[in-house]
């Protein structure tokens, strides 16, 4: 049986977003036996009832374009994914002095290599990297649930490697780094970006097909940006151990629960926060046409809202997808729970919870091969103990069409 150790990079870098995915696939156009290439190109509009995420709520509507292209080549034993995409949002008033800076663009490529069949012996690598600009105005779309309105730049990569070394007995080790960017430049108030490094490990033993005992260590390394000089350091770390289980309930439930304790130093050492922490992961296929995904994890990182800070995150998600009409319809919907509680080392008075609730569902019919119209709506309310402190609502609902070769 295969480790499923090989999607978890530890506790810090668990993505909360449990959206099922829809189950249509275009087909694209192939070169050759093994490469893929899918382009397309979407029309649509949103209304947003609150851009700025924050008490003022301003609405407007807004115009979006958006090509992008998917790919992927597959061999014998590895294969390559990758995708890219730009959007252009026209909005129907100004919301902050630079109008040029309304899009946003990324790429992810994935890279996988395995050198066993399922039940051998054997290795496995899975690389991961991307990259994402956000316009300050779409930060609603981040599927974690957090929000800091501000134009951002993000850079990712991760990697893990397996060694299937008996019947029984597994292991891993896994590295990353993260860079996070904020754009400050049309504001009083700064955000504050970090880059992270992680590394870990993880040794598994499968008692049976249904059950695989667990032990995973990791640590990460933070360089957080102070952009006002406090004087204070800007060097995180922490430390985490877990210890859990995961394999297969069923042959359609897969499931995966670590938990243990974390120990985070921060600001430059000024104080240290210690606390459990978990990663939990299932997914169940009910059927042909249903798939349910949920998700839950708690990690520490350094704030990036205000200096001097530990932000321990609770998260939890759920989604789940149904395919309707022989394909032709594909509905999601998905729910996440964050919690944010902040911790000054300087100021013990200003210390403050604040907890993010985000509702998600989306439509998509296929007219035929080559165009898919679509509708989705987003709810988000971000609630905190201290009275102004980053309150609000906002909700958007969009309409559009998308053209695939």
């Amino acid at each position: 049986m295969r480790s499923l150790c090989i999607s978890a990079i530890g506790a810090v870098a668990v993505a909360f977003s449990a959206s099922a995915e829809m189950m249509d696939r275009p087909g694209g156009f192939r070169i050759g036996q093994r490469l893929t290439i899918r382009p397309y190109v979407s029309f649509s509009a949103t209304y947003d009832s609150n851009v700025g995420s924050n008490s003022a709520e301003d609405e407007d509507v807004i115009w979006t374009v958006n090509p992008g292209l998917n790919f992927e080549y597959r061999a014998d034993r590895w294969y390559l994914l990758g995708s890219g995409y730009y959007s252009f949002n026209a909005y129907s008033k100004d919301h902050k002095s630079n109008t040029s800076d309304y899009h946003n663009y990324g790429q992810t490529l994935t890279f996988g290599w395995d050198t066993s069949s399922k039940e051998e012996r054997g290795w496995s690598l899975i690389l991961n990297e991307s990259f994402r600009l956000l316009n300050e105005t779409d930060d609603i779309t981040l599927s974690d649930g957090s929000t800091y309105g501000r134009d951002s730049q993000q850079f990712n990569f991760t990697g893990v490697l397996e060694r299937r070394i008996t019947e029984h007995l597994h292991a891993s080790v896994n590295a990353g780094y993260y860079w996070l960017d904020y754009d400050n430049s049309n504001s009083s108030a700064p955000i504050y970006g970090w880059s992270r490094w992680t590394g870990g490990a993880e040794i598994g033993y499968a008692a049976s097909k249904w059950f695989d005992i667990l032990l995973a260590a990791s640590y990460q390394d933070y360089s957080q940006d102070n952009t006002r000089g406090y004087g204070i350091g800007n060097e995180s770390n922490g430390t985490t151990l877990h210890i859990g289980f995961g394999s297969y309930a069923t042959e359609r439930i897969s499931y995966r629960l670590l938990a243990g304790w974390t120990r985070f130093e921060y600001a430059g050492g000024a104080d240290t926060s210690n606390g459990m922490t978990y990663s939990i992961s299932g997914k169940w296929q009910i059927g042909e046409t249903w798939n349910l995904v949920a998700l839950a994890a708690s990690y520490y990182q350094p704030s990036e809202r205000e200096y001097a800070t530990v932000q321990r995150t609770d998260a939890l998600s759920f989604g789940v997808a149904k395919s309707l009409i022989r394909g032709k319809l594909n509905a999601t919907f998905d729910v996440c729970y964050r919690h944010e509680s902040n911790t000054y080392s300087e100021d013990p008075d200003r210390d403050y919870d604040l907890d993010i609730l985000t509702f998600r569902g989306g439509l998509n019919y296929s007219l035929n091969n080559y165009m898919t119209i679509f509708t989705r709506g987003e709810y988000r309310d971000s609630m905190s103990d201290k009275s102004g402190y980053y309150d609000y609502e906002r909700f958007r609902v969009s309409v559009g069409l998308r053209l695939t070769y």
